[in-house]
């Protein structure tokens, strides 16, 4: 049926990616960037590439807040961190995407406790599925919708702090995705549901990067998308067994380890001269152009007015006519 289909073609996709980026290894980048004095947030801090790009921040001397939503896993790592760097500035902060309630309360933590702000590494993802207490698939708020919540809140401070960046990870796998409108934060049908929904809000990733830049025109904040790499981290964990009984040797084959993976993360939160490239997509440290739905503006300009709404900020909503 339907699911099957998918996943053929999922998994051809898989293998087509494998090859194509699987086997060409990053170089690790020789330079250090100098960052002392520049604050960075990076969401999904405590583990996987997000915490593999908050050591490399740290490296460099940047202030690090882990955003995340396990205190014994971010204190952890932040402790570590700063072990391994010799640089103390590198703080937890909690942090749970899947509630717009602790999107907002961490935002205003983070303003009434830190001056500055120059790198937001919107790096947490999941994609198993489910609801959150919002109401909205669990894949689509924490990759999508709770990041563009945060985004929106710190903007101002970013602004203030120019020239200063945002980067979404986002990732290959939004070439197969779909929005539609009225639909949006529900879970899709289908055996698939959450392989499709990690899909969906990927593209949702990639066309908030594409808005935002659009919006941001003449500031002094840029952003980009990025496509990490297949990595190996616990992202494929809730696969189903069979599932991994496939990917695992693949993965062992193919899969960068994670500090690959945070490369072009780091890449796009640190290179000089990318500010032209605002809005656009990176894979392996290099320009790469996404998929259509990707590049469709007027979808981007949907998405955006619709998470607007979802989040509870824009235009008040107008009281029905009697």
């Amino acid at each position: 049926g339907m699911g099957g289909a998918l996943l053929g073609v999922g998994l051809l996709f898989a293998l087509y990616t494998l090859l194509r980026h699987g086997l060409r290894r990053v170089p690790l980048p020789c330079a250090r960037p100098e960052l002392r004095g520049r604050t960075a947030i990076v969401t999904g801090g405590s583990g996987g590439i997000g915490a593999a790009t908050a050591l490399e921040l740290a490296r460099c001397g940047a202030r690090v807040v882990l955003a995340t939503r396990s205190a014994a896993r971010g204190e952890a790592t932040a402790s570590r961190i700063r072990r391994e760097t010799g640089n103390q500035e590198v703080r937890f902060m909690q942090l749970d995407l899947a509630s717009l309630r602790s999107v907002r309360a961490f935002a205003s933590t983070f303003l009434r406790q830190e001056p500055h702000l120059h790198l937001l590494i919107n790096n947490a993802g999941v994609n198993t599925g489910g609801t959150t207490e919002d109401g909205f698939s669990l894949p689509f708020q924490v990759n999508h919708l709770g990041h563009f919540l945060l985004t929106q809140l710190l903007l101002e401070r970013l602004q203030s702090c120019g020239p200063s960046r945002v980067v979404i990870v986002a990732s290959s796998a939004h070439c197969a995705g779909c929005l539609h409108l009225d639909t949006l934060g529900k879970p899709p049908p289908g055996p698939l549901s959450a392989f499709q929904d990690y899909c969906n809000s990927k593209l949702a990733n990639m066309l908030h990067a594409r808005e935002l830049a659009t919006r941001l025109q003449d500031t002094q904040v840029t952003c980009y998308a990025v496509h990490p790499g297949f990595v190996n981290t616990g992202l494929f964990r809730h696969l189903p067994l069979w599932l991994k009984l496939l990917f695992i040797p693949l993965a062992w084959l193919f899969f960068s380890d994670v500090a690959e993976g945070a490369q072009t993360t780091l890449h796009c939160a640190t290179h000089e001269d990318l500010e032209r490239f605002s809005g656009r997509y990176f894979t392996d440290c290099r320009l790469q152009e996404p998929w259509p739905p990707a590049r469709d503006d007027r979808l981007a300009r949907a998405l955006w007015e619709a998470s607007e709404r979802m989040v509870g900020l824009g235009e008040p909503p107008e009281s029905p006519s009697l």
